[in-house]
């Protein structure tokens, strides 16, 4: 035994010292770089990557500037033709920030935008709350503040400020992929990608005020400055409960700038936040992997899959709100749920923006390279994040700082966020295509950071377990020649598109249409209340300032109703019931557009006179449906021909190719 006890000792000792040479090897220093120089790299490398973003910001605004003058020729137009590009709800949007410079004060003109009657025929609405106007509140003011109405024309400001924005868009999409990669090449890449399939992440083109395009800039920022807060923290934690404070802050500032908007706190995100805090202050610190700890993590996991629901029942209970009827029945028909005859329902389904994404939109972004690369880094990372949590679940020892080495990006939290964002957006953009205008810009990025990223390659390498060549070493080539390839891929097929599209030149021409609105400035009397579809009253609005019945606007129930009711004028109705309808809402002068009246769609039963047959059940919808006759033949055809009893009610007083202008009579005159 002492024998033994002798040789256990001797290896202890041995290993002892083993233990401390290796110490002493380790403790070493090693040669570092002198800090003058790590400075400078570190500052060259941040400079260069800024100026690289404001350049791109910048020359994306010169691009849409000059793409606009082409299409246009706005420069050359008269105002009221400049006006008649701003179509449908754009021009409601526009129409009040020049109410605003017209206004004597700030003051008077918000007066005047949060109890206007100047503009919906028998209705006093808020329109700043309504319609989100703060865009336009702070245009104005900023028009009148820097004193640019000696420099530049109201439209010429407005329209720089939204294109100034999307130059900001596109500089928080380059800076986000490049915090995100580590590579200000990533966001060169983003921004590439973003130009070329610019027809599926933005509308500028064709509707410069659309409320998209002054909130999805800031939007782009938030993303681009929780991307750095979650980078930067080590303490996941800790910096994700700060994520949920902010989001609850920003929800409470909505709700008090939407004048107390009560579907704001009914939100399910403000649930889904609230229930994620009160689980975190109700977690306890167990021993990883132990029974208690795995006990605990399935309680967590059911709270949050009930507790949001739990909560958001009991604000529904005690908070009063208006439930959105319209937009549940819209859901249940677009899934097949239900069926309907209802003509708001089945236009707003008809409308294209409301519809599935089309084939030619996947082989879009499939022929720019851009679909087939975000699938693929969308599929490391969710694998990678799945490793990621299973190690945990399991209670796996694991790394507080992952190393380009470990070949784990599903496991940094700005990685997680990002997916989850983007599958979010995703599936919404799956079933809703006027959504791909918030998740293909996402798409751009995400995209770029995976080829451009080391740690990305990295995790698929250490998959593969390549054997003959360093994982990191091809990993840093793979970073640097795939985004190579695919800008020179890029650069040789698309760059002279863009290039032809600004050197060709277009017109847009609507001499229709600014005949009508010159007729109405100087033929209608001010008082006058006009009655049409809601896109051309729009247009009225704007250009001439006269008061309308409908607003091409469907978050409001009784807009909804009124539109619903002068479209009738297209249906097969009576001159009398046409007649009842135009006067309860005190119309002065109807119009009726050729376009609609005769138009020949290319999809079946998605024509405005179709799906107003259906609703009035002069056609049969489906089997069992009763048919009922019209006696009356379609009313727009019909007060066209001019006879009794047509002419007893309306008068024409002007027309032209595109539009049949009616004077509703106020003294009926029956003529046999």
């Amino acid at each position: 035994p002492s024998v033994e006890l002798r040789q256990r000792n001797k290896t202890k000792s041995s290993e002892s010292e083993e233990a401390t040479k290796e110490d002493k090897i380790t403790d070493a220093p090693l040669p570092q770089r002198a800090p003058k120089y790590v400075l400078f790299q570190r500052f060259a490398k941040i400079f260069i990557g800024c100026l690289a973003a404001v350049i791109s910001g910048m020359m994306h605004v010169f691009y849409l500037s000059a793409y606009h003058e082409r299409k246009f020729w706005f420069s050359n137009r008269q105002e009221l033709e400049r006006e008649i590009t701003f179509q449908g709800d754009s021009a409601i949007y526009y129409s009040y920030y020049k109410d605003m410079l017209k206004a004597p004060s700030f003051e008077r003109g918000i007066y005047e935008l949060t109890h206007n009657n100047k503009t919906v025929s028998l209705k006093t609405i808020n329109a700043v709350q309504q319609m989100c106007l703060y865009p336009e509140l702070i245009a104005s003011v900023l028009y009148q503040a820097t004193g640019s109405s000696e420099m530049v024309e109201p439209v010429y400001f407005y329209i720089g400020i939204v294109f100034g924005l999307q130059g900001i868009y596109v500089t928080a999409l380059f800076i986000t992929s490049w915090i995100m990669s580590g590579t200000w090449l990533a966001g060169m890449l983003t921004v590439a990608w973003f130009l070329i399939n610019r027809v599926d992440t933005t509308r500028i083109e064709y509707s410069i005020p659309l409320r998209e395009n002054w909130a999805l800039p800031y939007f782009a920022c938030q993303v681009a400055a929780l991307t750095g807060y979650l980078k930067s923290n080590l303490n996941t934690n800790a910096e994700v409960y700060e994520v949920y404070k902010i989001y609850v802050f920003s929800l409470f500032l909505g709700y008090l700038l939407q004048f107390e908007n009560p579907a704001l706190l009914v939100s399910p995100l403000l649930s889904l936040v609230g229930a994620l805090m009160l689980i975190k202050c109700l977690q306890l610190n167990v021993k990883k992997g132990t029974f208690v700890a795995k006990v605990m993590m399935v309680i967590k996991f059911y709270l949050v899959c009930t507790l949001p629901v739990t909560l958001n029942l009991i604000m529904k209970m005690f908070i009063p709100h208006k439930e959105n009827g319209h937009m549940l029945k819209f859901l249940e028909v677009k899934f097949g749920l239900n069926m309907t005859k209802n003509f708001t329902l089945n236009w707003l389904l008809c409308q294209e923006s409301l519809q599935a994404p089309s084939q030619d939109f996947f082989l879009r972004l499939t022929q720019s390279s851009l679909l087939p690369f975000y699938v693929l880094v969308l599929i490391i990372c969710l694998l990678s994040m799945t490793q990621v949590i299973f190690r945990r679940i399991t209670g796996m020892s694991q790394k507080t700082a992952v190393t380009l080495e470990d070949g784990r990006i599903g496991g940094r939290p700005e990685i997680i966020y990002h997916v989850i964002h983007t599958i979010l957006l995703g599936s919404l953009a799956m079933v809703i295509e006027g959504l791909k205008y918030v998740w293909t810009p996402y798409v751009c990025m995400l995209a770029a950071f995976g080829v451009c990223s080391p740690e990305l390659w990295m995790t698929l390498l250490k998959w593969l377990r390549l054997r003959t060549v360093h994982p990191i070493l091809l990993a840093l080539i793979l970073s640097m020649a795939v985004p190579t390839i695919i800008g020179l891929s890029l650069w040789k097929e698309f760059f002279p598109r863009l290039i032809t599209e600004l050197t060709e030149l277009q017109e847009f021409y609507d001499p229709d249409t600014v005949e009508l609105m010159t007729w109405i400035k100087r033929q209608a009397p001010v008082a006058a209340v006009f009655a049409g579809s809601p896109q051309l009253m729009g247009a009225i609005k704007l250009c001439t300032g006269w008061m309308v019945t409908s607003l091409p606007l469907y978050s409001d129930d009784d807009l909804l109703k009124r539109n619903e009711n002068i479209y009738q004028i297209y249906s097969k109705r009576s001159a009398e019931d046409i007649y009842k309808i135009l006067t309860s809402y005190k119309a002065n002068y109807l119009i009726v557009e050729d376009a609609i009246c005769n138009e020949v769609g290319t999809m079946r039963g998605c024509r405005v006179k179709d799906l107003l047959d259906v609703a009035n059940g002069h056609v049969v919808c489906k089997e069992g449906d009763k048919l009922t006759y019209s006696k009356y033949g379609r009313f727009c055809h019909e007060v066209k021909i001019n006879y009794s009893p047509y002419v007893n009610y309306f008068t024409r007083v002007y027309w032209n190719r595109s539009y049949f202008v009616y004077k509703i009579n106020t003294v009926i005159s029956f003529q046999s």
